[in-house]
Formats: structure tokens, C-alpha cells, sequence
């Protein structure tokens, strides 16, 4: 009978060391992938890139239509910072992943627009 006492706090014991496992990326806050040198420059990328369209943003007191060419344009100006962050996040080189970022770009610069002081 005392085997059978011990086996819920068995129970609970593999139970807690299994989540504490799969929660291991939260309480090590810096264990990021299983490159954090890479993650950091594409870190550094997305910043450079945002960066680049803060600073290109115009305000625009147009209609929607006209600031969404306007966001073209902004996402074209920072496409060279664009093209590196893709380079570097998408080594093999899936154009869906291309195409998300620039999906990104472009709604990132026509949120930059709308934020822009006037």
C-alpha cells in the first residue's frame, strides 16, 4: 500500500519537472534559437530598417489612397535596409519569407506615416 501512497507525488514531481523543461526559454530570457548572434544582428537589422522609415515618414493630410503610395514610396526608399534584412533572416531564401517582410515594410511605413508629427 505505501507504493501505491507515493505515486501521485511521483505523478506530481514528473509532471513539474516536465513543465519547468518546456519553460526553460522564459526563465533563461537570453537563450534565444540556437544562434543568439544571429538572432541579435537580425535584431539590429529590424532596427536599422524601422530607423530608416521613421525617418523618411511624411505627414500626410491626404486620403487613404494617397498615403498608401506614400508608404510605397517611404518602404522604397529603405529598401536597400530592407533586402539585408531579408538576406539575413531567410538563408534559405523561401520567397514567402521574403515576401512577409516586405509585406511588413510596407505596413510599418504607413504606420510611421500616419504617427508622423504634423
Amino acid at each position: 500500500m505505501k507504493s501505491l501512497r507515493s505515486l501521485p507525488r511521483a505523478a506530481v514531481a514528473v509532471l513539474a519537472l516536465s513543465l519547468g523543461a518546456c519553460s526553460r526559454d522564459v526563465i533563461f530570457e537570453s537563450n534565444e534559437y540556437s544562434s543568439p548572434m544571429t538572432v541579435n544582428r537580425i535584431k539590429r537589422l529590424y532596427e536599422a530598417r524601422d530607423a530608416c522609415l521613421a525617418k523618411n515618414a511624411v505627414p500626410s493630410d491626404t486620403s487613404n489612397s494617397d498615403i498608401a503610395s506614400i508608404a510605397k514610396a517611404v518602404a522604397l526608399a529603405c529598401a536597400p535596409e530592407t533586402d539585408r534584412l531579408i538576406v539575413a533572416s531567410n538563408p534559405d531564401r523561401d520567397p514567402q519569407v521574403a515576401l512577409a517582410i516586405r509585406n511588413d515594410t510596407d505596413r510599418r511605413a504607413m504606420l510611421y506615416i500616419m504617427r508622423a508629427p504634423r
